[in-house]
């Protein structure tokens, strides 16, 4: 196993990759319902303090410190949890579209590279929302327990992440043989 922690193990990075697992983890657990007497409403004050203020001031460390892509993916996840936590109860479709808009931005995230587990929290991020979207334009409780299922493993991914680059665990899965005749270089 590759023990490399260099791709996203700074501070700003780390405190980011946590506030965002804490978040998903909160935001997912409770969409799907499976705690009882625990709703996605629950979740507003720590979507609006860690996952939106918290976020976006640990986006803009990230930027001072040069870390763009850290950066631009906590600035604008911040600012979408935030908007989220302070928006209230909106009519299904409202709600749909401001879903929609937050999976394309996890899309851009996802297509924009960077190391693998950032990917992957941002690829299931992408998947979360998209599902829920598409639950609240069908008005559909299934798609929605499907996105908070989703958004539960990206907030898990998120804070094994965080946790792996302070711990140095593995953060990556080993290489695959390139196979006879071939080598690799880099």
């Amino acid at each position: 196993m590759d023990n490399d922690v260099s791709a996203g193990s700074g501070t700003t990075t780390v405190v980011g990759r946590l506030a965002l697992g804490i978040t998903l983890l909160a935001f997912g657990l409770g969409t799907t319902g499976v705690i009882d007497g625990v709703r996605a409403s629950d979740a507003v004050s720590l979507a609006h303090y860690v996952g939106g203020i918290a976020l976006y001031l640990v986006g803009l460390l990230a930027f001072r410190d040069r870390d763009t892509a850290s950066g631009t993916g906590f600035v604008a996840l911040g600012a979408l949890w935030f908007t989220w936590a302070v928006a209230g109860q909106m009519p299904a479709n409202a709600a749909g579209l401001f879903l929609l808009l937050f999976a394309l931005v996890a899309l851009s995230l996802t297509l924009a590279g960077g190391d693998g587990l950032g990917q992957a929290v941002y690829g299931l991020l992408f998947l979360a929302m998209l599902l829920l979207a598409v639950g609240q334009f069908a008005d559909s409780s299934s798609l929605a327990k499907a996105g908070g299922w989703a958004a539960v493993v990206s907030g898990a991914a998120a804070w094994y992440a965080a946790t792996a680059a302070l711990a140095h665990w593995p953060t990556a899965l080993p290489g695959r043989a390139a196979g006879r005749g071939v080598t690799a270089t880099g």
